[in-house]
């Protein structure tokens, strides 16, 4: 009896008190349901990058403005419970609405706060003023434009800077009309976070559920994209009209027809190409990939002539955006789209260029990392055609590696391109390419360890260059001499003595600049020596800081750099100390 009543107790308590659950969530649904609140809380908690700077500045500036801040720390707090509380996948999505709305604003008044621009921005307004008045826009140089500090210029191994427009027309397109009502460089700083903004919203609707809080993050949340578009880059517009050529890609002329949505994303790349110069190295990756899948579906020739239809679309897009421009002047209109691949700009950036300008005393072959970039882009051109099924899904992010062996490698280009990366991660997976052509090899060389020697004896031209140009001594042989003085009662150099000894077989004609980070001054003047030096010949030069007086700061370099070949040499400055003590 006793053993009845005591299994009856057991039973009721049994139906009383569920099972441990075995994890966090019990089913596939609610496994979804969890990753996307996930993804909400930490698009959330990414608005917080940049808020306090930015409410600081408004405080003291603009007080409005940090009023409306304030109350977005508010929406993140309500938006950062609401996704830890809400149950439906649909209340969720509300929840991501809310986020983007919030990331919308705090963007909005960071624009407030931050709209001068950059030499970008500077020179896309300039460029627009000129449109308005029917001037020739490429070809024209406009120095006074950097006259402040605020404005950097780009200068060039050959002793100069650039002060044309050297971007494609559509962003100063755009920005005329701004330009007649706002005279100023906001103009296209206006554009382009109109445009980021827009592009945000378009790649949320996009985005499958899960995936549309991540947009809010890369695009607004982090604060890098928004920082570009304040200082107006001409890529910010060639982003957001890359986003629709992006999401979904492989489905671009399914059945081999382009429709209405194939036409859109044709038109939409002709333009991004006639925004900024990155959207042309994105183009032949995604036209090799689309071949590969229609190819896998439709066969060659139907594939083929989706593509040329594409394509087609694409450059006639270009050319009526740019056919005004050529008409001015076509040399001009010319050499001025295609002057960042040949202005031979002063070396910046984090990729390998680095190890000659900041780690190394400099190098005589810096074309080879030039060559390597080159290189690398064509190798991997050549490993998406070989291996589409493997390498689709990557399509979105391959081409800006090649930019990391360049001689101008920054993190922008880079970076500005991620919200492309995510949407091509949501919407184009590896099994979109599962059935896609790849073009048959022998069969020695199907095996898995054949492919990794081909892809190895692809990639091995572009390392090659870069342990030539890493691995060259510098061209000069240099010592320095300082002269100190007194001015505003800090000591600094007012000029050096430099004597240069040519390493090398070939004349060099060195232009000189100092640097204590990643970036170079403005050019010293050479107040006497040669222009040139001969192949093996020494000379002494005195070379004068911009202004006449710069003070040492620890760790000063002063570099030597000639444009042909592309070369640099790079010296300690004696510190006042050093030199005091001698």
């Amino acid at each position: 009896m006793a053993d009845a009543h005591g299994a009856r107790l057991r039973s009721t308590a049994d139906r009383r008190v569920p099972p441990p659950a075995s994890g966090p969530a019990s089913g596939p649904a609610d496994a979804g349901l969890q990753a996307h609140r996930g993804m909400t809380l930490l698009a959330t908690i990414s608005l917080f990058i940049g808020t306090r700077a930015a409410w600081t500045d408004a405080i003291r500036t603009k007080p409005a403005v940090a009023a409306v801040i304030s109350l977005g720390y508010a929406s993140i707090l309500a938006c950062g419970v609401l996704a830890l509380l809400v149950r439906r996948q649909r209340s969720l999505i509300r929840v991501d609405a809310a986020v983007l709305i919030t990331a919308i604003t705090l963007v909005t008044c960071g624009y407030l706060l931050d709209h001068a621009g950059t030499d970008e921005g500077v020179l896309t307004a300039q460029a627009a003023n000129e449109i308005l008045h029917g001037h020739v826009v490429y070809g024209r140089a406009w120095p006074w434009l950097f006259g402040t500090h605020s404005v950097g210029i780009t200068k060039t191994m050959s002793g100069g800077a650039d002060y044309t427009y050297a971007y494609p027309p559509l962003t100063a397109l755009i920005a005329a009309p701004v330009h007649a009502v706002v005279h100023s460089t906001a103009a296209a700083t206006l554009v382009t976070t109109g445009a980021l903004l827009a592009s945000t919203v378009l790649l949320w609707v996009l985005l499958p559920p899960l995936w549309r809080s991540a947009a809010t993050a890369v695009c607004l949340g982090f604060g890098f994209l928004p920082h570009y578009a304040y200082d107006g880059y001409p890529a910010i517009t060639a982003l957001a009209l890359l986003i629709p050529v992006v999401v979904r890609w492989p489905q671009t002329g399914a059945d081999g027809r382009l429709g209405t949505p194939g036409v859109l994303r044709a038109v939409c790349l002709g333009a991004a190409c006639a925004a900024q110069q990155l959207a042309w190295f994105l183009t032949p990756f995604l036209l090799i990939g689309l071949y590969a899948v229609r190819r896998g579906e439709l066969g060659h020739r139907r594939a083929l002539a989706v593509v040329l239809r594409y394509a087609g679309t694409a450059v006639l897009t270009w050319s009526a955006i740019n056919a005004y421009f050529a008409a001015q002047d076509f040399s001009a209109w010319l050499t001025g789209t295609l002057l960042p691949l040949s202005q031979k700009a002063i070396l910046h950036g984090q990729g390998a260029m680095g190890i000659s300008y900041y780690m190394t005393s400099g190098s005589s072959r810096l074309d080879f990392y030039s060559y390597a970039s080159v290189l690398l882009l064509l190798g991997l051109l050549v490993a998406t055609w070989l291996f589409p099924r493997r390498l689709g899904p990557a399509v979105t992010v391959l081409p800006w590696t090649a930019f990391y062996l360049a001689t101008r490698s920054q993190d922008g280009y880079f970076l500005m391109m991620t919200p492309l990366w995510l949407a091509a991660a949501a919407t184009a997976p590896g099994a979109a390419f599962a059935r896609a052509w790849q073009p048959r090899l022998p069969r020695a060389a199907t095996g898995r360890r054949a492919k990794v020697a081909l892809t190895t004896a692809l990639l091995a031209p572009a390392l090659v260059c870069v342990v030539v140009a890493a691995a060259s001594p510098p061209p000069l042989h240099m010592s320095l001499t300082a002269r100190f003085a007194t001015h505003r009662a800090h000591l600094g150099i007012t000029a050096l003595h430099v004597r240069a000894r040519n390493t090398t077989g070939r004349r060099l004609t060195p232009h000189f600049a100092s640097r204590t980070g990643q970036g170079a001054s403005n050019w010293w003047t050479i107040a006497a020596g040669p222009a040139a030096l001969a192949p093996h010949s020494s000379a002494e030069y005195v070379v004068t800081p911009p202004g006449g007086f710069r003070r040492v700061k620890p760790r000063t370099y002063l570099i030597a750099v000639t444009g042909t070949p592309m070369t640099i040499t790079t010296v300690r400055v004696p510190s006042t100390a050093a030199s005091a003590a001698r």
